[in-house]
């Protein structure tokens, strides 16, 4: 596990003070939240965007943190930017949702004023009725822009330093696994009665498998090992765990594989119908072969599984990248990139995950959803549009272990108001990416507003 970062000293309220407790006051009150708005959220790396969803010049998605609004926007091939959805006038929303601007005009609805795709002013309606502006001061500012992980990243804060570096060692975890091939199957979203930190703090550990998702423990209950997920805190923020490491069984009776196959194609099921991502129909169809797949003696489950997802991958036309020993044990896992998103990666599928806080409402919180897939030879999943956002006992909408996490998320944020609770208590071994979440919010929290120049 690499080393705890050091917990910050400053005056910010409500602040950690060791890696085991998070006082609750975090998760509800209003000024806490104000803090995060003026400190956190104006100064990180966030996911805007998928790549797909402004494939042509001239797209634009609008991407909404707190009480800001940015237009991110193709211009060319090459160049994407991210423009301050506001009027160089009076202030008015250029844009909402997503579409295409038509022209290649950015266009003010209220009094004509325009712009081209590269920020530039390109009208004023009765421009000589207004004082001489230089043309610099009629551009649109821009907050900055990278990409990773076929997604478009934004700062609001022109200080910032560079997305890889802040994202650092995420990449190289993810890279090899091919994200940035993968497309989007499906897209939903959810808001839920929580604080945004609250909630995500269900995914960032594997702890509650037990009795959150019983019907993955394949009826081992209490005896389902804790230890067998391992967790590591990296700089940054992040944090990510990932199935221990056990000793590899080999096979010299078949009717032991057989057995172990069958165990394996009912937990996948599981995830499948539970989930919809991560395992999807084509992966199980793959998993069911093993059934009738021939069995070296000294072979193991793990490896014919790989061999017979890479042979169909190859069959399909799926570009699914040859991965190393280390870079395959990363399958299954659970990689929290700070402050907000989620890649849970599986057999060239992930399920990805995005929260943003509701604003001015600190117990309320946008989780987006998306199942993405490296797509094979000729499929074309086409522009993504979200669905929802579904209610969180929408069965219609929602599988099995989604609805399983949202209950609990809304029944702990209502718990953590009693007052018995003034701090949640956290395991040092299974929910340290918890205390390294609080920690790293803390930093921002410390830093001044105003940089020296």
């Amino acid at each position: 596990m690499t080393d705890q970062l050091e917990v910050t000293s400053g005056d910010e309220p409500f602040a950690m003070t060791g890696n085991t407790r998070v006082p609750t006051p975090r998760y509800y009150d209003p000024s806490f939240a104000v803090l995060e708005n003026e400190r956190l959220w104006s100064r990180t790396w966030q996911m805007a965007c998928r790549l797909e969803e402004i494939p042509s010049p001239g797209d634009y998605v609008e991407y909404t943190i707190c009480d800001q609004s940015l237009i991110v926007v193709r211009v060319d091939r090459d160049t994407i930017r991210a423009y301050h959805n506001a009027c160089r006038h009076r202030g008015t929303e250029l844009a909402k949702g997503s579409g295409s601007f038509r022209g290649g005009q950015i266009a003010c609805p209220f009094h004509g004023w325009r712009w081209n795709l590269d920020g530039t002013n390109s009208f004023v309606y009765g421009v000589e009725g207004f004082a001489p502006e230089p043309p610099a001061d009629l551009c649109l500012p821009q907050a900055q822009v990278d990409t990773w992980g076929a997604c478009v990243w934004v700062n609001l804060d022109p200080a910032a330093p560079p997305l890889l570096e802040t994202l650092d060692p995420m990449p190289s975890l993810l890279d090899p696994l091919g994200i940035d091939q993968m497309r989007v199957v499906w897209w939903k979203a959810v808001t839920l009665e929580a604080n945004w930190k609250l909630a995500m703090e269900a995914f960032i550990e594997g702890y509650h498998i037990m009795a959150s998702h019983p019907q993955l423990t394949q009826g081992e209950g209490e005896e389902y090992d804790p230890n067998a997920l391992a967790y590591s805190v990296h700089q940054n923020g992040h944090s990510s765990y990932v199935s221990r490491p056990g000793a590899q069984r080999h096979h010299r009776r078949q009717v032991d594989y057989l057995d172990e196959v069958e165990s394996l194609i009912e937990s996948s099921r599981l995830l499948c119908d539970g989930l919809e991502a991560m395992t999807l129909p084509r992966d199980l169809h793959v998993i069911e072969t093993l059934r009738r797949r021939p069995v070296g003696e000294n072979t193991s489950l793990g490896s014919e599984l790989v061999g017979a997802i890479y042979e169909h991958a190859k069959n399909a036309g799926i570009p699914l990248p040859r991965l190393a020993p280390d870079a395959l044990a990363r399958w299954g896992g659970v990689f929290f990139v700070f402050p907000h998103y989620f890649v849970l990666p599986q057999y060239g599928n992930a399920l990805t995950y995005r929260f943003r806080p509701v604003h001015g409402e600190p117990e309320r919180c946008l989780l987006e959803l998306w199942s993405i897939t490296i797509p094979g030879s000729g499929e074309d999943h086409g522009r993504p549009a979200m669905q929802g956002p579904f209610a969180p006992d929408d069965r219609e909408h929602w599988p099995a272990i989604p609805l399983q996490d949202f209950s609990n998320i809304t029944r702990q944020q209502r718990g953590v108001h009693n007052q018995t609770v003034p701090a949640t208590r956290i395991s040092h071994t299974y929910e340290v990416g918890i205390a390294n979440l609080h920690q790293e919010v803390d930093r921002y929290l410390a830093q001044p507003l105003s940089r020296p120049t």
